[in-house]
């Protein structure tokens, strides 16, 4: 199966293979890094010219998601836009197709570091929100237990006897999980760096995506 069990603070969770994070007990979908709109901020500062199509490919595959879950809650883990213009500059189809998302279930926006929230765009906005064992906010706080935190877009690499794989993953120890960034242009950190190793315990796993949910002990 393309998803990977796992437990935090006695919550069961399952990681998808799509970068998603599937709480059943709560029917809650928690996605994170969305960065809706990062093509359209790199031209307006004068970077490189992307193809416009990131918006619209990660709203299909959160899309599908939804389809195939039908979550009750979602949860957007900050910087669901790259900044508050890219949010407004949002194509009335990509605003149609959140609308109809949003549509008979509750969607919580947590405020990130490039976003304060669009809050045009319907929706609850929080700083953070703690329900049951679990608290979901953007960066991770050291010292923070039962904490689902994103910002960091960590990636991990595994050898195969025929290549090497990096993909975008999910780290996991007993204190917290972070979430590998959902959106289609967004890099990643690789859990070898300092800031990774340091969050997370030596035991962590890492979960990584793609067709298949892989968890391995954390690259470190």
């Amino acid at each position: 199966m393309n998803n990977c069990s796992l437990s935090l603070a006695g919550a069961k969770l399952v990681a998808l293979g799509s970068g998603a994070l599937w709480w059943p007990a709560e029917r809650l979908l928690c996605v994170s890094d969305l960065h809706l709109g990062k093509s359209e901020r790199i031209a307006r500062r004068g970077g490189t010219i992307l193809p416009p199509y990131e918006t619209r490919d990660t709203l299909l595959r959160l899309a599908d998601d939804l389809d195939r879950m039908k979550p009750a809650t979602v949860i957007c883990l900050g910087d669901s836009f790259d900044d508050l213009d890219a949010a407004r500059a949002l194509a009335a189809e990509d605003q149609a197709a959140l609308t109809r998302m949003q549509a008979g279930r509750r969607w919580i926006w947590i405020e990130g570091n490039h976003d304060s929230g669009p809050v045009d765009l319907g929706g609850t906005h929080l700083a953070e929100l703690a329900l049951g064992p679990l608290i979901f906010r953007h960066i991770a706080q050291t010292g923070a237990r039962g904490e689902i935190s994103g910002h960091y877009h960590p990636k991990a690499s595994l050898t195969t006897r025929a290549r090497r794989i990096t993909r975008a993953a999910f780290l996991s120890d007993r204190d917290r999980i972070i979430m590998p960034a959902y959106g289609t242009y967004t890099g990643g950190l690789h859990s070898h760096d300092a800031t990774l190793t340091t969050l997370m315990r030596p035991d962590a796993l890492a979960i990584l995506t793609g067709p298949r949910a892989y968890a391995v002990p954390m690259p470190r």
